[in-house]
């Protein structure tokens, strides 16, 4: 949990090693998942991997909840889900209400939640600055509500919302296509391939929008007092648009999305702060 946000966060504390690539040519490697989880230990103890946990399974519970409370407002019982007699027109238009459905679920619990998850990213940032600021639960309500209002427990939400719709859009849009017009209905294991069809667009998808998942949880504890949130680490961004000119600008747009085999980045030219 804490090793893929610092990742993310580009919070390097351990030389990179020289290693070579498929072509047998030397380059840089980063450390990866394993040996930054055991620079954590040291530091830490064990306890350190499980920094933020609190605030994060409260989160995924009130996630849990929230889509439990759409499904009971918009049963699923009313939907027409879609079937192999279906004519083109009629798949799509289930398609359409039924992603419009997960959709509505998925942004609704995403605001429920949020709050919870800045507090996860800033008890785990922390790290970074040995700071002791956000402690708890509450004492982190109660701090974030005083310094920024309610605004400051649904930053970075923007980007996790726009992820979030252009996953489910296009991972359905783009398996329901693939079903209908790509897989035969006489071949033999169609419908065992038309079952991982989405799983397959989900993996692939969810690294096309990952940018948006890095942009929403950098955004989380950009310029909130905390030292990975400020200059050296990271400008005090505006807005999420201006995070991601700056990761874009930087060639970082999917930092911390490899946790094995992790490239030592090429130093990039700087970038103007506006």
């Amino acid at each position: 949990l804490i090793t893929g946000f610092l990742l993310q966060v580009g919070h390097e504390p351990l030389p990179p090693t020289v290693g070579r690539n498929v072509l047998g040519r030397k380059v840089l490697y980063l450390p990866g998942f394993f040996t930054y989880a055991r620079h954590i230990v040291e530091v830490d103890g064990k306890r350190g991997l499980f920094r933020g946990l609190t605030p994060r399974l409260i989160s995924s519970t009130l996630s849990t909840i929230t889509r439990g409370s759409v499904k009971k407002a918009f049963p699923l019982e009313d939907m027409e889900h879609v079937s192999n007699k279906d004519d083109v027109k009629t798949s799509l238009r289930k398609v359409v209400k039924e992603t419009s459905h997960e959709m509505v679920m998925q942004c609704v619990s995403r605001v429920v939640s949020h709050p919870l998850h800045v507090i996860s990213m800033r008890c785990m940032v922390q790290f970074v600055g040995r700071e002791v600021k956000y402690s708890g639960v509450f004492s982190a309500i109660g701090r974030i509500f005083k310094e920024e209002g309610i605004l400051g427990f649904f930053v970075g939400l923007v980007p996790h919302i726009l992820g979030d719709v252009i996953f489910l859009w296009c991972c359905n849009l783009v398996a329901h296509f693939i079903n209908t017009y790509a897989v035969d209905d006489n071949f033999s294991q169609a419908s065992v391939i038309r079952s991982y069809t989405k799983f397959v667009m989900g993996i692939a998808v969810s690294m096309l929008t990952y940018p948006f998942l890095l942009v929403g949880d950098l955004m989380a504890v950009n310029n909130c007092g905390l030292r990975a949130g400020l200059p050296p680490y990271a400008p005090a961004f505006t807005s999420w648009i201006h995070c991601w000119r700056y990761l874009s600008a930087q060639g970082q747009l999917f930092r911390g999305s490899s946790l094995l085999f992790r490239r030592a980045p090429i130093p990039a030219a700087s970038f103007p702060m506006d």
